[in-house]
């Protein structure tokens, strides 16, 4: 009896170029039915690009595309991967802000139609929904661009799963689990491993190596537009994964092993946040050149106290409960939507919030933000032939490149980040780290929101957010998984 299985996806030396740039070079792919396919490599090196092709909406310059034995590669395109059971959950969503949850459903099931099409819709994506992502607290009429990243998130994969007439064979995980908080995230990640023991297929594309190693069934490693290694995940360690990936990383000199406990300066106190008058609230207090962290469940007022903070900064409000000595920029984790300039340059997007000081006789003085734009570049290893070029022209994490510069290139003396690492590779984490200390260590302050607890080893200090309030305070010295997962879920730590 043959234990050969069946066939879903099969590329052969597919190539895309945009211009001059190479993205992908004789890529060879396959996914069979019923198998986990990790993906991974650094920003740029075309991962997005062979998801893009897969799902029909970039097309191919050369190469076999076969789906279900099928040569599609002529005129292959999203109607065609849809028709062969093929979705993908991208990275940067696709929902449509003004639609509800329900209508956004009906986008991509065009059998929903007629009399009673809606409450179909909403049985159809409620089920769903609450098969993968028990107590999602989502409402099918809630209207899309009203929820939260994570929110946001969770629909559109949830909607990946959905089925109506036309078959499920493959869903492209495209970072899914980069705006979930890790209760949420590990939902998914087991509805994966059931989706897969059902004969469904799966490629998951991750920075977060634990989840590739973990979950996949076989990994697959790009750099540079080609496939550099392919083998079962059991072959892999996560040293092995990151030399294939190219990456010069050694654990111990990561930021949050040489982390030493700082003794909290009072005189030099830069932002006070929260109501102490509150019963039972905690007060948030960030020292100069302290790293304090900003933990919980997602959704529990992290992102919401960061932004009080900002408005308070730009005296757009004013707040007893909130005070800011200094000067702020903000790192967005929601990128598309509050962090870049969409029609500018590159150079622009890094050097908006320095403009004021560059410039001469009433004008801005171009060759100081090409300087600027220039350094930051080559900083931060932003992946670009030219900075003029238009900032979507960037991987989504060479985008938050960009964002990093601009807040650390300015004059903020605080500097404010929402989750910033959604879809950076773990080469350029380990940079940024390093950024960040080194900023820390020169008296910058930085009040960091992050859903990667791994992440939270980096700070001087964490606050626990639960219901809209600070419910625990811990010190670098005591922090541990278990104490931010209890105090998350629990009363206390």
């Amino acid at each position: 009896m043959s234990t050969e299985r069946k066939q879903i996806v099969r590329f052969e030396a597919v190539h895309k170029s945009f211009g001059a740039v190479k993205a992908l070079v004789n890529v060879d792919l396959k996914v069979d039915a019923g198998e986990c396919l990790g993906l991974v490599g650094h920003n740029g090196a075309g991962k997005s690009t062979l998801m893009n092709v897969l799902a029909g909406t970039i097309p191919s310059d050369r190469g076999i595309i076969s789906v279900q034995g099928k040569d599609l590669a002529a005129n292959y395109n999203v109607k065609k991967a849809h028709k062969n059971g093929i979705r993908c959950v991208f990275q940067e969503l696709s929902l449509c802000p003004n639609l509800t949850v329900a209508e956004n459903v009906r986008v991509v099931h065009k059998s929903l139609k007629g009399f009673g099409w809606k409450k179909r819709s909403r049985t159809l994506i409620k089920d769903k929904l609450d098969e993968i992502f028990p107590d999602h607290g989502i409402y099918t009429d809630d209207v899309v661009g009203d929820l939260s990243i994570g929110k946001r998130q969770m629909v559109e994969i949830a909607r990946a799963f959905t089925v109506t007439d036309d078959p499920l064979h493959l869903v492209i995980l495209d970072e899914p689990t980069s705006s979930l908080d890790s209760s949420t995230a590990q939902q998914l990640l087991d509805y994966v491993r059931k989706a897969v023991g059902n004969d469904q297929s799966c490629i998951l594309i991750s920075h977060l190596l634990g989840e590739i190693l973990n979950y996949s069934d076989r990994i697959l490693v790009m750099k540079d537009g080609e496939v550099v290694a392919e083998r079962p995940a059991a072959d892999f360690t996560r040293d092995l994964l990151v030399a294939d990936m190219g990456s010069k990383i050694e654990a111990e000199s990561t930021l949050s092993s040489e982390r030493s406990m700082k003794v909290r300066n009072t005189a030099e106190l830069m932002v006070r946040a929260g109501d102490k008058q509150q019963e039972n609230n905690i007060e948030l207090l960030a020292h100069k050149g302290e790293i304090v962290g900003l933990a919980g469940l997602a959704g529990n007022g992290q992102a919401k106290m960061l932004l009080q903070v900002y408005d308070t900064a730009m005296k757009r409000t004013r707040r007893d409960s909130v005070d800011v000595q200094g000067p702020v920029s903000l790192v967005a984790g929601d990128r598309q939507a509050d962090g870049i300039f969409h029609l500018w340059s590159i150079g622009r997007n890094v050097c908006v919030r320095s403009l004021r000081n560059m410039v001469t006789n009433f004008l801005i003085d171009p060759s100081l933000e090409q300087h600027m734009s220039e350094l930051w570049r080559n900083k931060i290893k932003i992946k670009t032939p030219d900075m003029n070029n238009n900032i979507l022209s960037l991987s989504g994490g060479n985008q938050q490149k960009a964002l990093f510069a601009r807040a650390l290139g300015s004059d903020a003396e605080i500097v404010l980040m929402d989750d910033p690492m959604r879809g950076v590779d773990i080469g350029t984490k380990y940079e940024v780290y390093d950024l960040i200390k080194n900023e820390s260590e020169n008296g910058r302050t930085f009040l960091w929101y992050t859903t990667e607890i791994d992440e939270l080893y980096n700070c001087d200090y964490v606050y626990i957010f639960r219901e809209g309030k600070i419910v625990a305070e811990i010190s670098h010295s005591e922090l541990t998984e278990e104490k931010v997962l209890q105090a998350s879920f629990e009363k206390g730590v």
